[in-house]
């Protein structure tokens, strides 16, 4: 988890005797990041792909009609992991280098990352029957 080595090193300053309200400070700063960014989940429903990072306040809406093809992809590694704006369009990941790619009516390309690709893929084909 990428949080770790933050973690480990919080942990170390105070066993050293640092002062604790700074590390306090940014202890509750790593709580929020991971309950706003700790997870992805999606949905596809009828007539939208649905995300939401976390506990849900953060996501984003993706309508079916909108959808002109789905591919499964591989990012490059230096995309990173949360909310990137790629040269195409937005990527949406919490871990991994495998995403979903939606390529839109207008011409961007939105990004989701998944653990399971082809699985996501498929489902959104089989909602909306966009070509793969």
């Amino acid at each position: 988890m990428p949080l770790a080595i933050p973690a480990a090193a919080m942990l170390a300053a105070v066993l050293a005797g640092a002062p604790r309200m700074p590390l306090l400070a940014l202890a509750g700063l790593f709580v929020l990041l991971v309950l706003l960014f700790g997870s992805l989940t999606v949905t596809v429903g009828r007539a939208a792909v649905s995300i939401r990072f976390g506990i849900g306040l953060i996501g984003r809406r993706f309508a079916l009609a909108d959808i002109r093809a789905v591919r499964a992809v591989r990012n490059e590694w230096y995309y990173g992991w949360g909310i990137r704006l790629l040269p195409r369009g937005w990527l949406y990941n919490v871990s991994g280098l495998d995403a979903v790619e939606l390529e839109m009516a207008d011409g961007k390309a939105h990004r989701v990352g998944t653990d399971e690709p082809a699985a996501l893929a498929a489902a959104i084909e089989r909602a909306h029957g966009v070509a793969a």
